[in-house]
């Protein structure tokens, strides 16, 4: 699939539409450490009806890459996905995954998301000062429910403290984690190798975008600031999701004021895979007129 590039904060984005052309646009988000190829099994499902629009987020993929942490914060990610939907025509409804997910809620919490983001389908991806609000909660009652919530979620996170050191978390994927990464998907998520997933850039895309959690968890966590909107969000929550509780979506009413809740029975990955044409019925439903 041919790209066309775009100028978002210095930073050329690769960004790739297919469809069809005289339907409602989607737009899809990709997360850590994917790619825009992530989404081409939901793709194929939905292209009869909607003009797909998708991209490489910076860092990743054919999409230029920031020279420092800065260039990676939530409020970068945010303008970038603005400008990919103001090149798109100026409306979108926005699907996003992991990574995707969380710079996408930077953006549908923005006052700039009024005319712009029709609707929101969030995939195991949350609102990075939610969570903060989330932890807040917990810490401050400490009841044996909130613990356990709390001792499950740390767990699941496990991943974000590696990411933290300068030299581990990097050396890992380039000294072997890149080229098992196939055969991992496929005996932990039951995702299949096939072309394109996971791509051919993704020992490079993986150690950039350690950036993100360099760049964002440390600031946005501990000092969170109220993030609200009026969007009409989907969270598809994954039931046997390894890295996001389903109890840290618990309160999330308190700042979306149209939220619809789905669930489904799938892996981190496998919802965009194996289970594809649930989750792209999911999408259809939702973002019907």
């Amino acid at each position: 699939m041919s790209a066309r590039f775009i100028t978002s904060g210095g930073i050329e984005l690769a960004v790739f539409e297919e469809g069809n052309r005289a339907g409602p646009v989607v737009l899809l988000v990709h997360g850590y450490p994917d790619t825009h190829e992530v989404w081409d099994d939901i793709c194929a499902e939905l292209a009869a009806d909607y003009r797909l629009v998708r991209y490489d987020v910076r860092g990743a993929g054919r999409s230029g890459r920031p020279v420092n942490l800065a260039g990676y914060r939530l409020s970068q990610l945010a303008d970038d996905l603005f400008a990919v939907i103001d090149a798109a025509g100026g409306q979108a409804h926005v699907v996003a995954h992991d990574w995707g997910s969380i710079q996408a809620w930077h953006a549908v919490t923005d006052p700039r998301a009024a005319g712009r983001i029709a609707s929101f389908t969030s995939i195991s991806g949350p609102c990075l000062d939610h969570v903060g609000y989330w932890f807040r909660r917990r810490l401050l009652h400490p009841t044996p429910r909130h613990i356990a919530q709390l001792g499950r979620q740390l767990a699941k996170s496990w991943y974000i403290g590696v990411f933290q050191l300068p030299l581990l978390a990097p050396a890992a994927w380039r000294w072997g984690l890149a080229r098992r990464w196939p055969a991992v998907l496929q005996r932990v998520e039951g995702v299949a190798p096939r072309p394109g997933f996971p791509a051919g850039s993704l020992c490079g895309d993986a150690i950039r975008g350690i950036s993100l959690y360099r760049a964002n968890m440390g600031r946005r966590l501990p000092g969170p600031q109220p993030r609200h909107t009026d969007v009409p969000v989907q969270l598809i929550t994954l039931a046997r999701d390894r890295f996001v509780s389903p109890a840290l979506s618990e309160g999330l009413e308190r700042w979306v004021s149209n939220l619809t809740r789905r669930t489904l029975a799938a892996t981190h990955w496998s919802a965009l895979t194996v289970q594809a044409p649930a989750v792209a019925g999911m999408i259809r439903e939702f973002a019907a007129p």
